[in-house]
């Protein structure tokens, strides 16, 4: 794939490698090092070092070689079903389970699970690597997912996502104890300037980001949560809390370095997922109960 960029005045002076870390988020910086390292990166037709700053008029062009997807195996991974018809269905996700395969994580995901359950019924939008997949949640975070068995439901709920109107409640635990006994953050959520793997709050570049919150109840140091969202952006609701001063228990990344308790990432939770049916156009709701961890944990707290 070729991509070409204009040097505007304003970016000039700037490292090439910072330049594309910054325009293509979704590369990381060694990638870029090593494809202008293998001459891929040219400016004006000429190779580069890593160090070279751009100068206005500059014309950058990137080759980006073809990724080749890689084999996705199906695997006879057990499925916890909360709903399921010749359309889609809806999974309760269990905590470590990644939902696609992506660089390092090749077996083990939702997706392999899903190509020994659902054999070829699974739509093909997102490409060989993400069949069946329209949204995903994070590796750590438990609950409802929805899968799209063919391409008209995965079109009709991809728009259902663009325009709000799936409801998806989670349940979480947050460090603090929350003063008020609902809220709502409405703060664009965009990559972290700095940390390419983490988002923030982003006025600038972010996108619109909408969580509405409520108490369930309060422990000494801790606050028990139910969160709305909006929209649905990446780490949504681990960024908006954290910005409340509020992060989520367990949260190693927008969270303390140090937990009180053993867990294996943020303690949140998809509980509750409602769609308009694509091909009956009623509504329907999916419940996943809290996990094990989550129960125990509440209880410890209410101790």
């Amino acid at each position: 794939m070729t991509r070409q960029f204009d040097i505007l005045e304003e970016q000039a002076g700037t490292r090439i490698d910072k330049f594309l870390s910054e325009a293509l988020p979704e590369i990381s910086r060694s990638y870029i090092q090593k494809l202008i390292k293998e001459e891929q990166i040219t400016v004006n037709g000429k190779a580069v070092k890593s160090n070279y700053k751009l100068g206005s008029g500059d014309v950058l062009i990137l080759e980006e070689p073809e990724l080749k997807e890689p084999d996705i195996l199906a695997e006879d991974i057990p499925l916890d079903i909360l709903y399921e018809d010749s359309d889609l269905l809806i999974v309760n996700k269990p905590k470590g389970m990644v939902v696609h395969p992506s660089a390092g994580h090749y077996s083990g995901t939702l997706v392999n699970a899903l190509m020994h359950y659902c054999k070829d019924d699974l739509s093909g939008i997102n490409g060989v690597m993400r069949p069946g997949i329209v949204h995903r949640i994070d590796m750590d975070t438990t609950g409802s997912l929805l899968v799209c068995k063919n391409d008209f439901t995965h079109n009709d709920i991809a728009e259902q996502l663009k325009v709000h109107s799936i409801r998806r409640v989670y349940h979480a635990i947050v460090h603090g104890v929350l003063k008020e006994d609902e809220g709502t953050v409405d703060a664009p959520i965009g990559r972290h300037p700095i940390d390419r793997k983490k988002m923030s709050i982003n006025h600038k570049n972010g996108k619109e980001a909408v969580t509405h919150y409520k108490v369930l109840k309060r422990f000494k140091n801790y606050t028990y949560i139910e969160c709305q969202l909006e929209t649905g952006r990446t780490h949504q609701i681990r960024v908006h809390m954290a910005s409340l001063h509020h992060p989520l228990l367990g949260d190693e990344v927008y969270g303390p370095a140090k937990c009180p308790f053993k867990l294996q990432g943020q303690t949140l939770h998809a509980k509750i997922i409602g769609i308009t049916h694509p091909r009956t156009g009623e509504y329907i709701e999916a419940d996943a109960p809290l996990p094990e961890y989550f129960v125990s944990l509440l209880q410890k707290l209410d101790k």
